[in-house]
């Protein structure tokens, strides 16, 4: 049986330690905390808070501590609106700034009305589940499997899908949040700048009549693009890659005599013409 005397120690024992470690962290807490400024808090509340990720930083108090610091101007965000910059730029006492506008586009335009099947797949309505089993029942091994994981990944319905069983992507929408592109099992989707034009919209590494056989807009390895834009496009594997970091050679002409329109010039498209490529007609 405790004792009185046994109990009143107790109690001052632990109330000893308490105050102890009470002391302790006050002193840790003195001397190392980390100083914030107030103005981070403040832009967060300004920011839409999807944390999409599509200005580069790791979500939106990312985005709000590299504004504060400087480090990237408010119009960075790809979601916020036009009003919302403002707003985050006057509360801060800096400009708004400018960022290019950023859209994920898709590298394949085999859809159902070009495409060779060279079988039918039944099963988890799914591009990685098909990708996984026998890759859509598609001829083409490279090309769009057509269960739009990437529409369903999208946040922010940007992506439909197209009569012909391509997703296409609203670039007024597309904030470049980059979800299509983790979606999609063949890494067909890619984050760039808008005001790229030109295209290569295959991956197919086949050549010549080999790469038609599976599809009619397949790039087939004639080269002829590359003759056409000397230094911006090259054969890489029987494919034809552009290089972006020289956009100032970008040129319409590298599309003229491409024999399957595999390369295109993307230029001012409505969103209603995207959803139906060129020369074809929805079923």
């Amino acid at each position: 049986m405790i004792t009185p005397h046994e109990l009143l120690v107790s109690v001052i024992v632990l109330g000893g330690v308490t105050m102890v470690f009470g002391i302790f962290i006050s002193v840790v807490h003195a001397n190392f905390k980390v100083w914030e400024d107030p103005r981070v808090e403040g832009v967060r509340e300004l920011l839409p808070g999807n944390d999409c990720g599509a200005c580069g930083q790791a979500g939106c108090r990312a985005f709000a501590e590299a504004v504060v610091r400087g480090e990237i101007p408010p119009a960075t965000c790809t979601v916020a609106t036009a009003d919302a910059k403002e707003d985050i730029a006057t509360y801060l006492g800096v400009a708004a700034g400018e960022a290019d506008k950023r859209v994920a586009r898709l590298l394949c335009a085999g859809g159902r009305d070009v495409s060779v099947y060279k079988g039918s797949y039944h099963g988890v309505e799914s591009c990685a589940a098909a990708a996984a089993v026998t890759g859509g029942g598609k001829a083409c091994s490279w090309g769009c499997l057509g269960f739009a994981d990437c529409a369903v990944a999208c946040t922010f319905d940007a992506i439909v899908m197209s009569p012909f069983g391509l997703p296409v992507v609203d670039p007024d929408r597309c904030t470049a949040c980059g979800d299509c592109v983790d979606a999609c099992p063949l890494d067909l989707f890619v984050v760039m700048p808008q005001d790229h034009h030109l295209l290569v919209q295959c991956k197919n590494l086949l050549s010549g009549d080999a790469a038609e056989a599976v599809c009619s807009v397949a790039c087939n390895a004639c080269g002829r693009c590359a003759a056409d834009a000397p230094g911006l496009i090259e054969m890489i594997e029987g494919l034809a890659v552009i290089d972006y970091d020289k956009i100032e050679l970008e040129n319409p002409k590298a599309v003229e005599r491409c024999p399957t329109r595999a390369i295109v010039w993307i230029e001012g498209q409505q969103f209603a013409e995207l959803l139906v490529p060129a020369g074809s007609e929805a079923a």
